[in-house]
C-alpha cells in the first residue's frame, strides 16, 4: 500500500516508534467522483495520494486538497484533519447553547480519489506526547501559526535522510509497465476447462485470458476485437465449475469466464492501477500497449510489492527458483530488502518478522529441491534460536532440526541433511558452531526419541542441556508435517510439569551470567597515559540475551509454550497476569532497540556478527536511548533475581 511521506509535516517530527504507530493505524480509502466522506468517518486524518477533495461548510466552498497528480513536484500531497471544527463554532467560542449540535465540515471528492486514512485515536495518542504534532494539528489557529513560526526558525530537515520515502512517493507516478507483469496465456472460448487448468498449472499461474468465440474467424477486424474483448478465467472459476458438478473435460471456458474485463494502458501510472483495483475490487489487470495488444497482466500482489520495496517479488522469485543459483539470487535480494526497510525507518520487529517469512520460504524451497515428496510428508523441518523466534536479521549461524514420523525411515536422510546444511552455508547462512543442526543425529530423530531426549534435558543439570532446551523452546515450523512440532510442544509442557520445581530457577541463571555494564558512559573518556581500552559494548551479552532468556524462562514457568517469539511470549505473560502490559511493552521496545543497533552495525561495517557497538560513534540521542535500554535490562535482571531468589550477580 502507499506509504506516508515522513519528510512532510505533520509527519516529519515523528519518532520511529510514532511512525510505526501511524503505519499500523493507516489504511487506503477510495472515494468515487462526487462521493463524500460519511459522518462516521470524520474521525480521521487524511492524506490525499491521488485525486482532489473539496471541503465545504453548509454548502459553501472552503478549500481544496490535492494529490500528487496535481502537483508540479514530488512529496506534495495535501492532508487534512476531518475532526477539526470551524474555529468560530468550537465549544470555547460558541455563542449558541451547548445543546445546539456543531455542524462539521463536509469533504467531497471532485474526482476519483485515493486517500490514506489515519485513525484519529492514533493521532491523539501521538499528539499527547509530541507537542510539535499537537501544535500543527490544533483546532486553535494561534497554535498552528506558532508551529509555523517555529518551523521557519528552526533548521530545515535534511532531505537526504528521506531518500527512500521520496522514492516511495515517486513509485506511485511510475508507469505500470515498470512493475513485474505476469505472462500472457490465451485460450479459446470453446477450449475445455481442463485445457485451461493444464495451461495454468504448467505456467504457474492462477488465470488465463479467454478469446471470445466470434473472434475466431481470423480476420483483421476480429483480431482487433479480440484484443478489446478478451475475457479472463481464474482458478476460482474452475473450482466453481467443479462445485456445479460440471465435467472439466467437456465444459467450455466461455461458460465460466468473465468477459467484463477491466484493462489498463502500459503508460498509465501505478496510482491509476491502484485506483482501478480498489474501485472494482479486482486483483488482475491486463496491460495494453499503444497497439492495443496485451503485453502482460498486472497482479495486485506484484503491484503492492513494487510499492512496498519488493518483498512479494522476492517471495515469487524464491518460489520459482529451480536450482541453488537462482535461490542464491533471491537470498541476495533479502539483504537488499533489509537495508532498504531499515533506512526507511521501518520498525525492526516488522523487518525481522518479514525476514523470518522470506528465510522460511528459502529453507522450504531448498528442502523441496533436495528431498522426495515422501520425505517431506513424513518429516518436519524446524528452525530454532533467533531464526525460530523471528528475531534474526543478519545471516548468522544455522539452528535447525528434523523431526521424523515414528516408524518412517529413508536410507538417505543423513545425506539429505548434510546437503541441506552445506547448501545453506553456500547461500550465506553459516554452519552452527555448536552443531545444533540436522547434520547432528541428536537434531535428526524420530518423534518418540526426540521427546525422550527432551525429558532427559529437564532432569539433568548439565549446562549444555539448558542450551539445548532453549533451542527447542524457540523451535518454529518451516515445512513438512507441522503436527510433529505440535506434539513436541505438547511434550515440552508435560515434561516441564513432571520436572523438579527447582528446574526453572536454575534455568533462569543463564540470564544473569553476564555482568552488568556499570557506568558504561565513563568508557567514553580517553584513558590517561595512552593506554588502549575498548569502549565497545556487546549488544548481545549486555542487552539481547538477558531479555530473551529471561522472558523465555518466565514463559516456561507459566506454560506459555506454544509460541517461540519474544513478542508473543510477552503477550502470553500479560494474558496470564504474570506481567503488566506496560512492562511487556518496555521490554519489547528495549529488545528491538538493541536489534536495530545491531543491524546498523552490520550494515555500516564488515562485522557480520555485529555484536559490538562503540557508543562514541552514536548520536547523542542514540547514546541516551542506549543508556535507558541498558537500565531496563538491569532492572529486569534484578526482577529475575528476586523472583527466582538468585543471589549471583
Amino acid at each position: 500500500m502507499p506509504h506516508l511521506d515522513f519528510s512532510q509535516p505533520p509527519f516529519d517530527v515523528l519518532s520511529l516508534a510514532e511512525r510505526q504507530s501511524i503505519r499500523k493505524n493507516t489504511q487506503i480509502r477510495y472515494l468515487a467522483k462526487n462521493e463524500s466522506l460519511p459522518a462516521e468517518e470524520l474521525q480521521c486524518l487524511y492524506v490525499v495520494i491521488k485525486g482532489q477533495i473539496e471541503q465545504s461548510l453548509d454548502g459553501e466552498f472552503v478549500a481544496s486538497y490535492l494529490g500528487s497528480n496535481h502537483a508540479d513536484g514530488l512529496n506534495n500531497n495535501d492532508w487534512f484533519d476531518s475532526r477539526r471544527l470551524p474555529e468560530s463554532l468550537t465549544k470555547d467560542n460558541q455563542l449558541e447553547p451547548e445543546s445546539t449540535p456543531i455542524q462539521p465540515y463536509q469533504f467531497r471528492a471532485s474526482e476519483e480519489t485515493l486517500l490514506l486514512q489515519v485513525a484519529g485515536t492514533a493521532i491523539d495518542k501521538i499528539s499527547a506526547q509530541n507537542h510539535l504534532v499537537r501544535q500543527m494539528l490544533s483546532d486553535k489557529l494561534p497554535e498552528r501559526l506558532k508551529a509555523l513560526r517555529q518551523r521557519r526558525h528552526n533548521k530545515t530537515l535534511d532531505p537526504a535522510s528521506y531518500t527512500n520515502q521520496q522514492e516511495v512517493q515517486q513509485i506511485m507516478l511510475q508507469p505500470v509497465i515498470d512493475v513485474h507483469l505476469l505472462p500472457v496465456h490465451i485460450v479459446d472460448a470453446n477450449d475445455s476447462l481442463y485445457e485451461a487448468a493444464r495451461i495454468m498449472t504448467k505456467a504457474g499461474l492462477k488465470h488465463v485470458l479467454v478469446r471470445p468465440l466470434h473472434s475466431l474467424s481470423g480476420s483483421q477486424t476480429a483480431q482487433h476485437e479480440t484484443r478489446l474483448l478478451l475475457g479472463i478465467l481464474t482458478d476460482t472459476d474452475i473450482c466453481r465449475a467443479v462445485s456445479d458438478r460440471q465435467d472439466p473435460a467437456i465444459t467450455p471456458c466461455q461458460r465460466y469466464a468473465n468477459f467484463n474485463l477491466r484493462t489498463i494502458k502500459a503508460s498509465d501510472e501505478i496510482g491509476d492501477a491502484l485506483l482501478t483495483m480498489t474501485r472494482y475490487r479486482i486483483h488482475r489487470l491486463p496491460v495494453i500497449d499503444k497497439s492495443g495488444d496485451v503485453v502482460g497482466v498486472l497482479g495486485q500482489s506484484d503491484m503492492l510489492a513494487h510499492i512496498g520495496h519488493h518483498s512479494q517479488l522476492i517471495s515469487i522469485q524464491i518460489e520459482q527458483a529451480q536450482d541453488l543459483s537462482s535461490l542464491d539470487t533471491a537470498v541476495e535480494l533479502i539483504g537488499r530488502y533489509i537495508r532498504a526497510q531499515h533506512h526507511n525507518g521501518v520498525k525492526i520487529g516488522n523487518i525481522s518478522r518479514m525476514v523470518q517469512t522470506l528465510n522460511a520460504q528459502v529453507f522450504t524451497k531448498l528442502w523441496q529441491l533436495i528431498v522426495p515428496d515422501e520425505v517431506m510428508a513424513n518429516t518436519c523441518l524446524i528452525v530454532m534460536g533467533s531464526e525460530g523466534r523471528g528475531e534474526q536479521i543478519m545471516r548468522t549461524d544455522q539452528d535447525n532440526a528434523l523431526i521424523i514420523r515414528d516408524g518412517y525411515t529413508h536410507p538417505d536422510l543423513a545425506q539429505f541433511a548434510d546437503t541441506f546444511n552445506s547448501h545453506l552455508a553456500t547461500l550465506g547462512y553459516p554452519l552452527c558452531d555448536g552443531n545444533i543442526m540436522m547434520t547432528n543425529p541428536m537434531w535428526r530423530q524420530p518423534l518418540k526419541q526426540f521427546t525422550a531426549q527432551i525429558g532427559l534435558w529437564f532432569r539433568n543439570s548439565d549446562p549444555m542441556h539448558g542450551i539445548y532446551l532453549s533451542a527447542i523452546l524457540d523451535g518454529e515450523y518451516v515445512c513438512g508435517d507441522e503436527s510433529l512440532l505440535t506434539q513436541v510442544r505438547q511434550h515440552l509442557e508435560l515434561a516441564h510439569q513432571q520436572a523438579d520445581p527447582m528446574f526453572v530457577r536454575q534455568f533462569a541463571r543463564a540470564a544473569l551470567q553476564f555482568g552488568d555494564v556499570n557506568q558504561w558512559w565513563q568508557k567514553f573518556v580517553p584513558l590517561l597515559g595512552g593506554k588502549s581500552a575498548s569502549s565497545d559494548i556487546d549488544l548481545k551479552k549486555a542487552g539481547i540475551f538477558p531479555l530473551v532468556h529471561g522472558i523465555r524462562t518466565l514463559a516456561l514457568e507459566n506454560n506459555v509454550l506454544n509460541v517461540p517469539s519474544t513478542k508473543a511470549r510477552l503477550k502470553g505473560l500479560v494474558q496470564v497476569d504474570a506481567m503488566t502490559q506496560e512492562r511487556a511493552d518496555t521490554l519489547l521496545e528495549a529488545l528491538e532497540f538493541f536489534m536495530a543497533q545491531r543491524l546498523s552495525v552490520a550494515l555500516s561495517t564488515d562485522d557480520k556478527h555485529a555484536r559490538q557497538v562503540d557508543p562514541t560513534t552514536l548520536t547523542a540521542l542514540e547514546r541516551d536511548l542506549l543508556k535507558e535500554c541498558l537500565a531496563v535490562v538491569k532492572s529486569f535482571k534484578n526482577q529475575l533475581r528476586q523472583h527466582y531468589q538468585l543471589e549471583i550477580a
